[in-house]
């Protein structure tokens, strides 16, 4: 057995999900990819999904399998449970008439639904990405690419993401996105500011060198199976999955946006998640001014001297940095003081010996998650957060991009810088 194979097996012994879902239609293919895809009581919404996937060129549908997880709670409502079991039966009369390479896991019909306290986008990810696991040629390094059922792709979508992977040395990749029009003139300007303000933030984080620089959507990263297996898998997150899965293979394999292809999101309005795309829709279209209030570029220029602090000078000690750093902000300080940062530096400081060490094990420990909370203390403590038409121009004329007010014109500029 490979060295490669023994891990997958280690993690399919200790951390994949256990359970009593299986593979339907049974096989014994082993695929060179595989799009994972959850789908909770989508009806017509996956079926479109797995048209614009089945567009894709024949040499590349043959090498990937996809694996829909239909999935509910045991509590779930009797509308969302007609829903699923409608879907499992179109499935096979799709699967029969497709070119793809379908497959699917019901979590839907009864005795085999989720159990409450594992409902989940972050539990029905995990169960299809573990479960495909087992379905993948090993005697190469496979791929494992995650999509919604609301999401459409581009035709070459497959052929690019393999290109992808086969040019860079990094183990994940996030793909660039736009959102689907959206039904109204005011969903289409709730979801534009929406994209906007995820765009501004990314925006925010490359211009300050923070290599957590990339975009968290489900719908839009893909990942090598060593990679999948090395990070410990998908996480059991009800929400934010996508964010603290693509942070642990930042810090084991790499994370990098792939260029070439796109995939389109759903612009649709839901509740199901506590944040994200469908909880700020609803708010902003009930007229909730607060729902996506901008951070300002001052807080990003912090947290860009910050960094450079630490990069620039590993072999400091943690009172020097921190001194350095409350003199660029008291709020930066407060914040590195509650982090515990003395302990935590002179332990890094110890265990890494050498400054590049140092560095990554800084980034490490300054990782995404503990980026975004002190983006949020600093607003907090004086910044403030605001309207895009007041905030945007501090970020194009740092990044460069030119001089722009108009919320359209800025969303198409961020988005052909991401492409």
């Amino acid at each position: 057995m490979s060295a490669i194979a023994a891990a997958v097996q280690r993690y399919l012994d200790k951390r994949a999900v256990n359970g009593f879902w299986q593979l339907a239609p049974a096989t014994e293919a082993r695929y060179h990819g595989a799009v994972v895809i959850p789908a909770l009581a989508e009806g017509d919404s996956l079926f479109t999904t797995l048209a614009s996937l089945a567009a894709n060129p024949s040499p590349a549908l043959e090498r990937f399998l996809v694996l829909v997880v239909i999935n509910h709670s045991e509590e779930a409502s009797a509308a969302v449970r007609r829903q699923n079991l409608a879907d499992l039966q179109r499935l096979t009369v799709f699967a029969a008439n497709s070119p793809l390479n379908l497959a699917w896991l019901d979590a839907a019909s009864p005795g085999l639904e989720l159990p409450a306290r594992q409902a989940g986008v972050g539990f029905a990810r995990k169960l299809g990405l573990d479960t495909a696991l087992s379905f993948l040629d090993w005697t190469d390094d496979p791929l494992l690419v995650c999509l919604d059922a609301d999401t459409l792709v581009a035709a070459n979508y497959l052929t690019e993401i393999d290109r992808h992977f086969r040019e860079t040395s990094a183990g994940a990749a996030v793909l660039p996105f736009r959102h689907q029009p959206a039904a109204d003139p005011p969903q289409q300007q709730a979801i534009d500011r929406y994209e906007l303000f995820l765009r501004s933030y990314v925006l925010g984080l490359d211009l300050a060198g923070s290599p957590y620089a990339f975009h968290s959507i489900g719908s839009a990263m893909a990942c090598r199976g060593s990679a999948y297996v090395r990070c410990g898998g998908m996480n059991l997150r009800q929400a934010a999955e996508d964010f603290h899965f693509l942070q642990k293979l930042a810090k084991t394999d790499g994370v990098v946006t792939l260029h070439g292809t796109e995939v389109y999101p759903s612009a649709r309005i839901s509740l199901r998640v506590p944040f994200g795309t469908g909880r700020s829709m609803t708010r902003l279209l009930e007229g909730d001014a607060t729902a996506v209030r901008f951070y300002p570029a001052g807080a990003f220029r912090i947290l860009s001297d910050w960094l450079q602090l630490v990069t620039q000078d590993p072999d400091a000690d943690a009172e020097k940095l921190l001194l350095q750093a409350r003199n660029l902000s008291p709020a930066l300080g407060d914040f590195l003081e509650a982090s515990g940062w003395r302990t935590t530096w002179s332990r890094l400081q110890a265990t890494h010996r050498t400054s590049q060490a140092r560095r990554l094990a800084f980034h490490g420990w300054f990782d995404g998650l503990r980026t975004l909370r002190l983006i949020h203390q600093l607003c907090d403590s004086g910044l403030g957060r605001g309207e895009p038409e007041k905030l945007l121009p501090a970020f194009f004329d740092w990044a460069g991009l030119g001089e722009t007010v108009v919320l359209s014109e800025a969303l198409e500029i961020l988005r052909r810088r991401d492409e």
